[in-house]
């Protein structure tokens, strides 16, 4: 049983269309993406995991009014999740800059739409992990019993800064925040070793291992082989899989997690046990 924590289906309410901001991503992840084609219309977008035996996959909501002029819609993924089944666990989008009106439109995705987590990510939105705008919401992640998703890494958009993502500033958020369920995701690069800190510190804090190629772990002066050494020891427990659809393919990812030198036991942890968890399925 396998759980892909991250992933965009191929339609255009999710598409990229219209984010000029992360136009650097499709330079960055362009031969990724290439690879991922065959999976780019619905039919065989389903048929891949159907074909992989995953059992849940996380789609996620975006709120950048603010300051890109877009979004993915809370309705839209609520819509999608209704229509594909419990196979599919929707997490909502808002944004910290609109205030105590982004609390109660996370409260709506939640009681009425059904959405099971928040989605923010930090950089799109020009804030730091730590910014006071986003306290809000963290406590009312608490109040539903929510897990929140937080970008945590370096990001490819020049028009806003990397240092938004730096694990340092979880930290603070924990300290203040202890109750909250947070997957860091991406897992931490260039800031790994201090990302793994932070999870070391915080046990309910976990590493979402999106949106970089698994293989990397094993490659020498890559920057991600202490996620390797860490999440198969001290944090077994607390790494979780994402294919991060279409910057990677289903298949080759989750071909590249049982390749790592990890044993049976942490990669169950890894593809689903992690995950079930942390989602409280």
């Amino acid at each position: 049983m396998i759980i892909d924590y991250g992933s965009r289906p191929p339609l255009p309410a999710f598409g990229p269309k219209g984010a000029e901001h992360l136009k650097r991503y499709r330079q960055v992840y362009a031969a990724s993406e290439t690879a991922a084609e065959p999976q780019q219309d619905l039919a065989g977008y389903l048929a891949e995991y159907d074909k992989a035996g995953v059992t849940h996959v996380c789609v996620k909501a975006r709120d950048l009014e603010t300051t890109y002029g877009w979004r993915i819609s809370n309705e839209d993924v609520a819509d999608f999740c209704r229509e594909q089944g419990p196979r599919f666990i929707g997490f909502a989008g808002v944004d910290p800059n609109k205030g105590m009106t982004a609390v109660r439109e996370l409260d709506h995705a939640v009681r009425v739409l059904g959405l099971r987590g928040l989605n923010l990510q930090c950089f799109e939105h020009h804030l730091a992990i730590n910014d006071r705008r986003m306290y809000p919401l963290y406590a009312k992640c608490i109040e539903l019993d929510i897990p929140v998703n937080i970008h945590c890494s370096i990001n490819f958009a020049t028009s806003t800064l990397m240092r938004y993502g730096h694990p340092s500033l979880l930290d603070e958020v924990m300290v203040d925040f202890p109750e909250l369920r947070v997957c860091a995701s991406p897992p931490g690069f260039p800031w790994v070793h201090e990302l793994i800190g932070v999870a070391w510190r915080h046990p309910n804090v976990s590493i979402g291992l999106v949106a970089v190629r698994p293989k990397y772990l094993q490659v020498a002066g890559s920057g991600y082989e202490p996620l390797l050494q860490y999440g198969r020891t001290v944090l077994k427990d607390r790494i979780i899989f994402g294919s991060a659809y279409p910057l990677g393919p289903i298949a080759r990812t989750i071909a590249e997690i049982r390749a790592l030198p990890i044993g049976e036991e942490v990669e169950k942890l890894w593809l689903h046990d992690n995950a079930k968890r942390f989602l409280g399925l």
